[in-house]
Order: structure tokens, then C-alpha cells, then sequence
């Protein structure tokens, strides 16, 4: 005759195996539940007092990193400077065009910030109501502008 521990430890293996064949079957079995990564922490309570300093300053590390990376008032006229510099005759109009040669010149020279302004996907972006294929310097520079 089974004790009464016995009988409930057989209880507890007997639920655990019904109940993991009818979820589908134990975790190790779908590896794919481990490459899904995690994209949720909670927030920390208010007595969690060092979880809340934590976040303030990594928040704070990181907007610091981001702001290192927008473009000061001097190399926006630096980059307004180069962009006149290179444009692509003719005009249309009173509005200063350039080509992607020149594009990709005024790249190098505009310094590390800008580089990641000065690529064939943006280019290609900007409307092209050109014949010659240019872009609008100054609609390039808006764009600069509200992504920088």
C-alpha cells in the first residue's frame, strides 16, 4: 500500500505529463522559443530604489550619445557651405541643384557627422523632378535638417 506522500508525488507526475501534452509538448522540444528575444522589462517600483536609478542613468547616457550625434549650428553651415559650393548648373529657377557625383563629393569632405547623410538610398528619396536627374540642394538640406 502507497503512503500518502506515494500517492501525491504520483498525482503531481501524472498532472505534469497530461498538462505538457496538451500545451504542445515540453519547452527544450521547440528551440525556437529561444531565439525569440526578449523585448519587454517591466518598469522598476517605486522601492526599487537602485533598479530606478539604473534606468535614470543609462536614459540619460543615451540621450547624451544621441545628442553627440545631431549636427551643430557651425557644421550646418559648413554643410550649407559645401552643398552651394558643389551645386549643378543650371538652375531651375531661383533653386541651386546637384548631382550625385557631387553629392557624394560634398560626403566626403562634409566631415563623420554628415556621412550618414550622403548615401544612394537618400539621394534617391528626394524627389527628381529634374531632367538632368539632380536633387534640390535645398530640399536635401531640409531633410538634414529634420533627421539631424
Amino acid at each position: 500500500k502507497k503512503s500518502e506522500q506515494e500517492l501525491k508525488d504520483e498525482e503531481m507526475e501524472l498532472f505534469t505529463k497530461y498538462y505538457m501534452e496538451w500545451k504542445g509538448g515540453k519547452k527544450s522540444d521547440n528551440i525556437s522559443y529561444a531565439n525569440i528575444p526578449r523585448f519587454y522589462y517591466r518598469l522598476p517600483a517605486e522601492d526599487e530604489v537602485l533598479l530606478q536609478k539604473l534606468r535614470e542613468e543609462s536614459r540619460a547616457v543615451f540621450l547624451q550619445r544621441k545628442s553627440r550625434e545631431l549636427l551643430d549650428n557651425e557644421e550646418l553651415q559648413n554643410l550649407w557651405f559645401l552643398l552651394d559650393k558643389h551645386q549643378t548648373s543650371p538652375m531651375i529657377g531661383e533653386e541651386a541643384m546637384i548631382n550625385y557625383e557631387n553629392f557624394l563629393t560634398v560626403g566626403e569632405k562634409a566631415g563623420p557627422k554628415c556621412k550618414q547623410f550622403f548615401t544612394a538610398k537618400i539621394f534617391a528619396k528626394l524627389p527628381h523632378n529634374d531632367p538632368y536627374g539632380r536633387i534640390s540642394i535645398m530640399q536635401f538640406f531640409n531633410y538634414v535638417m529634420r533627421k539631424g
